[in-house]
């Protein structure tokens, strides 16, 4: 007779950030989401979990980090969830380096299998670690800034502070 392990449950908290309000979800294997108020595909709150500041620091001073533009990479366990096409998008959309961007058609290109640009576009439209998987460096053709979970104007914050101190260190 086996012992059924116990379920690893979400948790989660809200923290202050230069971009607004952040909810961060965590679970036993990394972190899930990050979520701004107002979220284009935000899973419903109830899946969260409850909340709790424990487990959270880290993700918190990395976050402050880079928004301050003193850290380019995140040294964090993540954990989203999605299909296998989602997470190949997601795993290609973490190659592109800071402060540079790609259009979602050279991204569809890089994925590979036939990917249409509408197709990664929905992938990385989904990407459930906004910013700690930087989907806001996939833009339209010609540079465009597009759709982004997050909202325009956060997209266009991120790039542009991505960009000025890539310029300061060179």
């Amino acid at each position: 007779m086996t012992t059924p392990t116990p379920a690893v449950t979400n948790c989660h908290t809200t923290t202050p950030s230069a971009l607004g309000e952040v909810t961060l979800v965590r679970d036993g294997d990394g972190i899930r989401g990050l979520y701004f108020p107002h979220h284009w595909y935000m899973p419903n709150p109830a899946t969260f979990g409850p909340t709790s500041g424990e487990g959270f620091a880290y993700t918190v001073a990395q976050l402050e980090q880079y928004l301050a533009g003193t850290r380019r990479e995140f040294d964090l366990p993540l954990a989203p969830a999605g299909d296998d096409f989602r997470r190949l998008v997601w795993q290609q959309v973490q190659q592109i380096p800071y402060g540079q961007t790609v259009t979602y058609g050279e991204l569809a290109t890089q994925v590979g299998g036939g990917a249409t640009a509408q197709q990664v576009g929905a992938a990385v439209g989904r990407n459930p670690l906004c910013i700690l998987i930087p989907c806001h460096r996939v833009v339209g053709r010609g540079g465009k800034l597009t759709g982004y979970a997050g909202g325009i104007a956060r997209k266009r914050h991120l790039i542009e502070l991505e960009r000025e101190h890539v310029a300061y260190r060179h």
